[in-house]
């Protein structure tokens, strides 16, 4: 039993003195504050390995369609499968990192990240590589947005210009890099190397993250029920809308009945989002 004069804060797993939190809370933002700039390194790279692979395999895609016996329209889908499931899950990337913690959340993404660039490596037809691009593209979503948020929090005010120019330098560096380095590693090597490029610069950057970066314990997550009905309108419209600009003029726009309908879908769900979310 705690004395009068101690100040006790109750969480999950039971009283807390306030003074033991704070210092906790102290300590971790001590250990962010000195190794900020290491972090931002795992940042950066995370964010680099993100970007350079939206164009990293365009000029390898014919190759691509070759060893996996996909005509030219099907071989797109490795293209467009990353940047639908990239789109879709970026909007929910402020939910899940209050819902599981921005350490925990950027973790994962980056495993899952260097997981799914692995197995569309080992890929030995179309719909498994679209699959795994599927996955790698949901991963890559946190490696811009919430990377970029972090770097807001643990940088003081007056050195967010120099970080962020950093940071920006890098994804605007990056894809214009990708196309010349999957020139190079398409003839010299083969394929699957534009892949398994991203597994030792992920390594680097997972170690970077977990070792140095932590969440502030004094953080409340966010333990509401999940809005299922909102992510599968959000789902259903950014997906749908996507699909529609990316495939739109190879399919003659309207006069396609998938792009016909895919924009119907896109326009009621959104309209139906945002109702939704207002009442």
């Amino acid at each position: 039993m705690s004395s009068p004069s101690t100040p006790v804060a109750h969480g999950a797993g039971g009283p807390r003195p306030t003074g033991a939190r704070h210092a906790t809370a102290a300590a971790a933002a001590a250990h962010v504050e000195n190794y900020r700039w290491l972090i931002l390194i795992g940042l950066i790279t995370a964010a680099v390995m993100e970007v350079l692979d939206t164009t990293i395999i365009n000029v390898a895609l014919p190759q691509m369609a070759g060893n996996l016996g996909a005509t030219t329209q099907e071989i797109a889908w490795v293209a467009t499968s990353y940047i639908l499931s990239n789109v879709v899950v970026l909007p929910m990337t402020a939910f899940f990192t209050e819902r599981f913690g921005r350490k925990n959340y950027l973790t994962f993404s980056i495993f899952l990240f260097i997981a799914a660039s692995f197995l569309c490596g080992t890929s030995s037809s179309l719909g498994e590589i679209v699959l795994w691009r599927l996955l790698q593209g949901a991963g890559g979503a946190a490696l811009l947005s919430t990377a970029q948020a972090t770097l807001r929090q643990i940088f003081p005010r007056e050195e967010q210009g120099l970080v962020q120019a950093v940071f920006l330098l890098g994804i605007i560096v990056a894809p214009t890099l990708g196309p010349t380095l999957g020139g190079w590693i398409t003839d010299n090597y083969q394929w699957s190397w534009c892949f398994w490029i991203n597994v030792p610069i992920g390594l680097i950057s997972a170690f970077l993250v977990t070792t140095f970066l932590h969440d502030n314990p004094d953080s409340k997550r966010h333990k509401a029920d999940v809005d299922w009905l909102g992510i599968g309108l959000l789902i259903a419209g950014i997906g749908s809308l996507q699909y529609v600009l990316e495939e739109g003029q190879t399919e003659d726009w309207f006069a396609s009945d998938v792009i016909l309908n895919l924009s119907i879908v896109a326009g009621v769900s959104l309209v139906t989002l945002l109702w939704w979310q207002l009442s």
